[in-house]
């Protein structure tokens, strides 16, 4: 399948994504020192209102993170997932950033693996996503399309390390999404022959 081309923008990707930290120090400590991101900008906000630090992530794409002083504090299960997936809920509230996944190389995913837990962070089961109906599986098929470890920061924010083991095709737009009842608008999806073609509606079943 052609890789999909938005025609209203030229988006090249995430400039950065903002979280919000409880302690700057700490999370230099681990996004530089523990996860080898580069800090490349700092700031300190006008009127002592707090910090802005800036982390390089690759590709030009940058995490940053905002410390505000007075800043309420984390709400686990509703802002952040509870827990890591495979070990607990991982649902969050409407409007949550739920996790971020770093992309990284197939080939080194499983010696990331060990360097993580060299450096002491806990992680989540291996997670081979698959099309079965688990949806994981316990080794690396043909249909495994994409591998997932899954560990916290110093704030509880998710991270993942992810890494794609597949090119998906048309066969991969499969499913319609639901409305916020839980109710599948069929044919938003499924009912389209191509990328930007109206839908057409299919009975549901």
């Amino acid at each position: 399948m052609a890789r999909p081309k938005n025609s209203e923008f030229e988006i090249r990707g995430v400039n950065h994504l903002a979280l919000v930290c409880k302690d700057m120090a700490k999370t230099v400590e681990f996004y530089r020192d523990v996860l080898g991101m580069p800090l490349i900008k700092t700031i300190d906000l006008p009127g002592g209102r707090g910090q802005h630090f800036f982390f390089d992530i690759g590709n030009g794409d940058s995490l940053a993170f905002f410390w505000f002083q007075g800043a309420p504090e984390a709400h686990p299960g509703v802002s952040s997932p509870a827990a890591l997936p495979g070990l607990g809920s991982l649902v969050t509230a409407h409007g949550s950033m739920n996790h971020i996944a770093f992309d990284v190389p197939a080939e080194k995913f499983d010696e990331y693996l060990q360097r993580l837990t060299a450096k002491g962070v806990e992680l989540s089961p291996v997670m081979n996503h698959d099309n079965s109906p688990n949806q994981v599986s316990p080794t690396v098929t043909d249909d495994v399309f994409v591998r997932s470890v899954y560990f916290f920061d110093p704030d509880g924010v998710c991270l993942e390390f992810a890494c794609w083991t597949k090119v998906f095709d048309e066969s991969d737009l499969a499913h319609d999404p639901v409305d916020a009842n839980g109710e599948k608008v069929v044919g938003l999806i499924t009912g389209r022959s191509a990328v930007g073609s109206a839908p057409t509606m299919v009975p549901a079943e």
